[in-house]
């Protein structure tokens, strides 16, 4: 990690412990220290991974536009952690890395179909306070999608947003592991006051 957290982990201890440390180092090779923060709270821990678990598997919607709408999501609310580790998902899973690398600068790259536009568009939107969705892109996506895959993509996105807010607030950050797969570091976010040409950084900024 680039900075410390700022509640200091602690030890995965116990059964339950045991097998979020097998589980782990089966999916990224290691235990991600950010989980040693969680370790606090067990029964937080639990549940949110066991929600996460059950909304991931869900398959309404296709894979590569949740991939898209998940990052698109951290980057908006600026989660390093959540953006590293799903663009690394993203290699791991065969999805188009080239195209995942784009996902924080979707609106001025040009590799994306209107579709996968209109459900960053839709991620972004959520991630808004107060939400920002309208009744032209609900209905342009429930056309698109369907309303099952309408409904996986919000519940994709709303459990995200809990995610990074909560990783943003105790300072946790990316753990390198784009970096460790040498993937091509993300394109940054464009803003009003950065240049035309995109800027890149390391996945593990």
């Amino acid at each position: 990690m680039t900075t410390q957290t700022r509640i200091p982990p602690t030890e995965l201890t116990g059964i339950f412990g045991t097998v979020v440390k097998v589980a782990a180092r089966r999916m990224v090779g290691r235990v991600p220290e950010s989980m040693g923060v969680l370790a606090h709270h067990p029964a937080l821990m639990r549940a949110s991974m066991g929600i996460g678990r059950k909304i991931e598997g869900m398959h309404e919607l296709d894979r590569t536009l949740a991939s898209y709408a998940v990052m698109a999501t951290a980057a908006f609310v600026g989660c390093s952690w959540c953006l590293d580790f799903n663009y690394y998902k993203s290699h791991n899973e065969g999805l188009d890395e080239e195209k995942a690398r784009q996902v924080p600068n979707w609106r001025e790259a040009r590799v994306f179909t209107p579709l996968e536009r209109h459900v960053m568009e839709y991620a972004e939107a959520m991630s808004q306070t107060p939400p920002a969705v309208t009744d032209e892109l609900s209905a342009a996506l429930l056309d698109e999608l369907g309303p099952a895959a309408l409904i996986e993509l919000t519940a994709k996105v709303a459990f995200m947003n809990m995610s990074s807010r909560m990783n943003v607030a105790l300072g946790i950050h990316s753990e390198g592991y784009a970096d460790a797969c040498e993937l091509p570091p993300l394109v940054t976010r464009a803003s009003a006051t950065a240049d035309a040409a995109a800027e890149v950084v390391g996945s593990a900024s």
